[in-house]
């Protein structure tokens, strides 16, 4: 059994805040998101600092969070209609939709990828060592799975034909601090955590923002039947996210934040290095929607090169129409939502 990092759990308080709603609602709408990740990954921090500091409550949405094995089967959990968002990755959203028809919606987004491929082992520091290694990821076909398959690529590599894989949602570090693997595709602040419980020095042998830069990571979204049938409750929902993201760029907030982020099970002073990080690195985006065209057409047009190399066993299918860039979001909601937060 994987014993690591994480001891901290979710604090039942919202840390005294006094929020009074800017529109309050008439009466208190219920909604579900689903998280990648068990436990979820850090990039859905702002989520739970929305629910846990009252700003989901403010306007007028009571929000349960539930973590699901990967950002795919998030999606998957909101397009069958069992949740009422998701924050799911990019990638395979866009494979999905295009794939299937299915007509999910991002509402707001976070840009920039973090994934790499950590090595335990400094002498295998390069792609081409990959080849016959197992590596760690979510899931068959998720996030981390496709993000190994883009870093690969420039050494002609594929996951499941060169690499094996072994899917272990987000206990991809732990595996690799307990000896498990020699490689995985992780993020950036598993980085602290595995070199201090390993003693080792992790080896940094890809990073996505130089194997394929320009990609986009994450959707806040839903489908949207959803959409058009709340579309009030959506906008609100947006709007206590900026108000949760703004706090969480405030420096005085960090102790706060760091609590609420033990869900990702870190260890307190693991999730304040990583929280301050995250908001240096301009992970969360602030009083921005997070929907680039550019990067979104980049990572749907990967996704359809990927459908064509493997001849549709990966990445949206030869003969599929990849979804436009105008289909895969909507913009009017967060600029909406900003007219609540100003």
């Amino acid at each position: 059994m994987m014993k690591s990092r994480y001891l901290l759990t979710l604090p039942a308080v919202a840390f005294g805040l006094s929020l009074s709603a800017t529109n309050p609602a008439t009466a208190m709408d219920k909604a579900t998101i689903a998280v990648p990740g068990v436990p979820p990954v850090f990039s859905t921090v702002f989520v739970y600092v929305a629910k846990e500091a009252g700003f989901y409550k403010k306007h007028g949405v009571d929000v349960r969070i539930k973590p699901f094995n990967s950002g795919v089967a998030a999606a998957k959990a909101v397009a069958t209609g069992k949740v009422d968002a998701s924050l799911s990755p990019t990638a395979p959203v866009s494979k999905i939709v295009s794939n299937a028809g299915i007509k999910m919606v991002g509402l707001m987004g976070l840009e920039k990828p973090d994934w790499f491929i950590g090595s335990m082992d400094p002498s295998k520091n390069k792609c081409e060592d990959l080849k016959g290694q197992a590596v760690g990821v979510d899931s068959p076909h998720g996030a981390r799975w496709i993000q190994l398959a883009n870093m690969a690529r420039k050494c002609k590599l594929r996951p499941d034909k060169h690499i094996p894989t072994v899917n272990l949602s987000s206990n991809v570090g732990s595996a690799m601090v307990a000896g498990r693997l020699t490689f995985g595709v992780l993020h950036r602040d598993d980085i602290t955590v595995i070199e201090r419980e390993s003693g080792k020095k992790l080896t940094i042998v890809s990073e996505i923002e130089k194997a394929a830069p320009g990609t986009h990571y994450l959707l806040f979204m839903t489908v949207k039947k959803n959409l058009a049938a709340k579309r009030d409750m959506y906008v609100r929902m947006v709007a206590a996210n900026i108000e949760a993201i703004r706090y969480m760029n405030n420096p005085a907030n960090v102790d706060k934040v760091a609590k609420i982020a033990g869900v990702t099970k870190r260890k307190l002073m693991d999730a304040k290095a990583a929280v301050k990080d995250f908001v240096a690195y301009k992970y969360w985006p602030l009083d921005y929607d997070g929907l680039n065209a550019k990067r979104l057409a980049k990572t749907i047009k990967i996704q359809a090169i990927v459908g064509k190399k493997t001849k549709g066993k990966a990445g949206i299918k030869p003969g599929k129409k990849p979804v436009a860039v105008n289909e895969l979001v909507d913009t009017s909601v967060y600029k909406d939502a900003m007219k609540l937060v100003k």
